[in-house]
């Protein structure tokens, strides 16, 4: 994707929307709170535009959102891209036959699960969350959606901690990665 400067500039001052909380939800982590930019119809919406137009000519039939952020993120994304949107949620949330995935937080660990009938084999799935630290709810997601048969073309997010091994794990496992920011500063 190409951005303009126009295009730049909005996703720099996007990127400074993003609230620090430091000490949340444990000490010694800094909490990257995206709900200013939610809170903002300008910087929201320039979000979701920015990944539509990387989004729109590509097969896309399903976009598959992390609990909780990716909810929203994702759930808009698939709104303008025309497709379905699938949760993928914290464990014992979801009121159907599930498929789980443990995997390791920053601070401890944790589980998602899915529909099994959240995607058919050979969907090809976007897969959306707020940003990417150490790459580990990420990861369980792509393991979610490859244990139903479907192929993740995608996962993105708006921000990417380049000195954590998040985005280096993705990458490894075979998934391109696409962020608007990296660390603190943006495209």
């Amino acid at each position: 994707m190409m951005l303009t400067h126009a295009d730049a500039i909005g996703v720099r001052e996007l990127a400074d929307k993003i609230r620090k909380i430091p000490n949340w939800p444990e000490k010694g982590i800094l909490f990257h709170d995206i709900t200013p930019v939610l809170q903002s119809p300008q910087y929201f919406r320039l979000l979701v535009d920015l990944l539509v137009y990387r989004y729109m000519g590509q097969k896309i039939d399903v976009v598959a959102g992390l609990d909780a952020r990716g909810f929203i993120i994702g759930a808009a994304l698939a709104y303008q891209l025309n497709v379905g949107f699938v949760p993928i949620r914290k464990k014992g949330k979801l009121p159907f036959k599930t498929v789980s995935q443990s995997y390791s937080l920053e601070y401890g660990e944790a589980v998602v699960e899915i529909h099994t009938d959240a995607v058919q084999s050979g969907s090809r799935v976007l897969l959306v969350d707020d940003l990417v630290a150490t790459g580990g709810t990420m990861l369980a997601g792509v393991e979610l959606i490859r244990k139903l048969g479907a192929e993740v073309v995608e996962a993105s997010a708006i921000l990417e901690f380049t000195d954590l091994p998040g985005g280096k794990k993705i990458r490894d496992a075979g998934v391109s990665l696409f962020t608007l920011c990296q660390n603190e500063g943006c495209m």
